[in-house]
């Protein structure tokens, strides 16, 4: 899909993710021992520290009765 604008792509990406119940969500970047990992300093423009993954959004309403 290359050939699609971003802000097409952007808001295919929202209706697909609407369509599973997930959100996008920022979390801390870690290696594969579990520890954080570190901003790059030489790259201004790109924060390494971070990286975005998809969550299932929490259901809202009543509890169940008994």
């Amino acid at each position: 899909m290359a050939w699609l604008p971003e802000s097409y792509k952007a808001t295919l990406k929202r209706i697909s993710q609407a369509f599973r119940g997930v959100v996008d969500k920022k979390v801390r970047a870690r290696t594969e021992e579990g520890q954080f990992v570190a901003d790059d300093k030489s790259t201004p423009d790109v924060n390494e520290a971070y990286t975005t993954v998809e969550v299932k959004k929490k259901k809202r309403g009543r509890p169940p009765k008994k």
